[in-house]
């Protein structure tokens, strides 16, 4: 009991101590923005896939390669460069862009890896990724003859 005693009254005196103790805190730094980036000088990047045969479209036939240059302004911050490729995916595959015809869609390829769309994908600026897109369809889905386009964005940025 007498231990109690004696903690307690330590305790309550260690308090007293701590009462008026006070630190002034300062903080400071500045805002940057991060260094612009454009992607083959603001045009765009056009790839005619030219006749396929409705018959030939399965994913791997029909493959084109993506030529693209990414510029961006030097900087001596330790940036960290992404690349995104923004669009509407089809229902059916996550890395395919939905093309005007509805069972069909071009597929992006990073490296020979899926590009799943809308997702960000850290790069180097000095060895960007090697971009290719081939169209896919629908499995079990029969395609009609007839014109197509698909649409995507393609965003090189720093965070």
């Amino acid at each position: 009991m007498r231990f109690k005693q004696r903690f307690a009254l330590l305790t309550v005196s260690m308090l007293g101590f701590c009462t008026n103790a006070m630190a002034n805190l300062t903080f400071s730094g500045t805002l940057v923005e991060p260094p612009p980036c454009t992607i083959n000088s603001g045009s765009t990047i056009a790839v005619d896939f030219g006749d396929i045969s409705v018959k030939s479209v399965d994913g791997v036939k029909n493959r084109k390669g993506l030529n693209y240059t990414i510029t961006c302004t030097s900087s001596t911050l330790p940036w960290g460069l992404n690349l995104m490729l923004t669009g509407t995916a089809t229902s059916f595959d996550s890395s395919a862009v939905q093309s005007s015809v509805p069972d069909l869609g071009i597929k992006v390829l990073r490296n020979n890896l899926a590009f799943v769309l809308n997702t960000k994908l850290s790069i180097s600026l000095s060895s960007p990724p090697v971009l290719e897109v081939v169209p896919v369809k629908r499995s079990g889905s029969t395609l009609s003859e007839g014109d197509f386009t698909a649409t995507a964005v393609l965003l090189a940025f720093y965070e």
